[in-house]
């Protein structure tokens, strides 16, 4: 089953410092046939004026993963952590027991993210940050894990739950495939470009909430950077 939830479809609101597409319900959009996908709760497709941003808030019991798509993201928390996550790689803030965060854009340009939240399993433990970078050469024509609580992704990020969050780089007329487990749910969007997977068509920004399919067989229609989630249910 792939159920293709187009960009125009998506909830979200302008703020005008910031103006933001949500795949699932979020602040004031709530549709109840959208609360989550699995452990997946939030894929929100950002764009953040330059020089604004999220001033320090809360967060607790939450995996939330920042994947940067243009331009840099600067992160400073309650820990002491401070970073700078620029386009195509990823930071990782598991909330845990609680942290306050703050992501600004320090950029003379718009910086465009796509933020992501993963429900946590197992024990409360206390909050984690940490950015690394992951050179888009390495997923040309493959998916690379990005962050991941899974075994045998020891290079990603890592974080608390039965999940990963991968990327690949696939140019037209190039197909990548992913094995997905019994019982397990993906979420898939392209950050450029479009694709057919599994025989349904994907565009920019689209989302493809997917479950029950074994292959994942994706074929680029134009040069397409995607970001993928798998999770348990």
């Amino acid at each position: 089953m792939i159920d293709v939830r187009s960009f125009n479809s998506l909830g979200g609101a302008n703020h005008g410092w910031l103006d933001a597409k949500h795949h699932f319900s979020f602040a004031s959009y709530n549709d109840p046939k959208r609360m989550g996908w699995g452990a997946l709760r939030v894929w929100n497709d950002d764009t953040i004026a330059a020089g604004t941003g999220f001033p320090p808030h809360p967060h607790s019991d939450m995996e939330i993963i920042t994947y940067v798509r243009e331009g840099a993201i600067t992160h400073e928390d309650s820990l002491g952590n401070k970073g700078r996550t620029e386009a195509g790689d990823v930071q990782v803030m598991s909330a845990g027991t609680g942290i306050r965060h703050a992501e600004y854009n320090a950029e003379p340009q718009a910086t465009r993210i796509f933020q992501i939240w993963i429900i946590p399993d197992g024990e409360r433990k206390a909050p984690s940050w940490g950015t690394r970078p992951f050179p888009k050469g390495a997923r040309s024509g493959q998916f690379v894990t990005l962050a991941s609580g899974m075994p045998g992704d020891g290079d990603a990020l890592p974080i608390r739950t039965d999940a990963r969050v991968l990327g690949a780089s696939v140019k037209a007329g190039e197909t990548v495939e992913y094995t997905l487990g019994e019982g397990r749910f993906a979420y898939m969007v392209p950050a450029e470009g479009s694709v057919e997977i599994n025989g349904k068509t994907l565009n920019k920004g689209d989302g493809a909430a997917i479950r029950d399919e074994t292959t994942l067989r994706i074929t680029a229609s134009a040069d397409a950077e995607l970001v993928l989630v798998d999770s348990a249910a």
